[in-house]
């Protein structure tokens, strides 16, 4: 069997763009083990004031994510994500990158990255097999690009967007958001319990921050204490040691509030929890629906996270709190209620593709080799 080389290119704005690609290199692996698949961060080959501009979302989201969201939402239905000669010029060290490494495959988990990575192949006239891997149940409409060979992408409403901005349904493979392969084969719930030290007879409330731990944790903190149902609750904080410390802090002096950093066994949580909170980034979202775990959106960021919320609502696989006064009424009412959990749960586990990252490997594999 002929073996490609194959590139896929990622940012570390946050963490869902490298946990979609270390699923799909996971799974190219297991597929065809002689691979070469590397991993680039294409940040890393932009022009330093090209970094600089492709950055700035972070200003206007912290100091005024009303304009945030008002540009996000631009983005999301404009066709393209940013000038087409800005990206070119600042771009050149990324394309002598893909240049030199010559790959058979390329896949970008990133829409601008996305862009870039078809303008190269348009204007090289290179004949790589171009995969757009969109993380999430989102997609903005600068995916829709003509050199794009397959888009592995979430079914129904995400694949009816991409259709809408033009791509023709050839190309479009329903699989399911990528996750990592291990949300195939989660966890007995009680067997994943005991290993993880959680308490077998209390419902569990996990809370998450996001990879890179945003949000604003004394205040779940504070909604959790007045739900009047024992519970245990585990506060995930990502890689922000600043948050996390300031969780444990406010709960020292609760014995069943338990906080945790960075974890690599997230499916092993998830599939342990009754209920989670977060902010709904598409990849959390993902991740809970592949698990069967309804979720609690809170504090979405504006743009892509609270076209999320309103996804969650119409799926019906949780709830959206849009004020803090509204956690802890709604823990103590879905906690309340079995009925209503298990209709949350069944509906995510209808929308469950656990072996997309899979479906996906083999779909790009086969349309290489159809091209060749």
């Amino acid at each position: 069997m002929l073996s490609p080389k194959v590139l896929i290119l990622t940012i570390p704005h946050g963490t869902a763009h490298q946990r979609v690609a270390n699923a799909l290199r996971k799974a190219l692996l297991e597929i065809q083990p002689e691979l070469t698949v590397e991993i680039a961060n294409a940040l890393a080959h932009y022009a330093r004031w090209f970094r600089a501009y492709y950055d700035a979302y972070e200003i206007p989201l912290k100091y005024w994510p009303a304009l945030w969201g008002w540009i996000e939402n631009k983005q999301h239905t404009h066709s393209s994500s940013g000038p087409g000669w800005l990206y070119r010029r600042g771009a050149q060290g990324l394309f002598r990158f893909i240049q030199e490494f010559d790959p058979d495959i390329v896949i970008a988990t990133e829409v601008g990255t996305c862009e870039l990575a078809a303008m190269f192949k348009r204007e090289r006239s290179a004949r790589f097999f171009l995969v757009g891997a969109a993380t999430g149940v989102d997609v903005d409409r600068p995916w829709a690009q003509p050199e794009v060979d397959l888009y592995p992408i979430m079914p129904g409403d995400v694949a009816a967007q991409l259709e809408a901005a033009g791509v023709p349904p050839a190309k479009i493979l329903p699989c399911g958001v990528l996750v990592d392969p291990s949300f195939g084969s989660l966890p007995d719930r009680a067997e994943v319990r005991a290993r993880l030290g959680l308490a077998p007879d209390l419902p569990l409330v996990l809370v998450l921050f996001g990879g890179a731990g945003h949000g604003r944790p004394l205040c779940i903190v504070a909604e959790l204490r007045k739900v009047p149902q024992p519970l245990e609750a585990v506060f995930i904080a990502g890689r922000n040691r600043r948050l996390e410390e300031e969780i444990r802090t406010e709960c020292q002096d609760h014995p069943q509030f338990r906080i945790v950093g960075w974890v690599e066994n997230m499916h092993e949580w998830l599939a342990g929890a009754d209920l989670l909170v977060s902010k709904p980034g598409g990849m959390t979202v993902a991740e809970a629906i592949n698990s069967g775990v309804p979720l609690l959106a809170f504090d979405p960021l504006p743009g892509g996270e609270r076209r999320a919320c309103d996804l969650i609502e119409k799926w019906q696989i949780g709830c959206w709190a849009r004020r803090p006064a509204e956690l802890a009424p709604t823990i103590e009412r879905l906690l309340a209620s079995p009925t209503e959990l298990a209709r949350l749960r069944a509906n995510t586990r209808a929308l469950a593709r656990p072996h997309a990252a899979r479906e996906a490997a083999q779909a790009i594999l086969k349309g290489w080799q159809s091209r060749r």
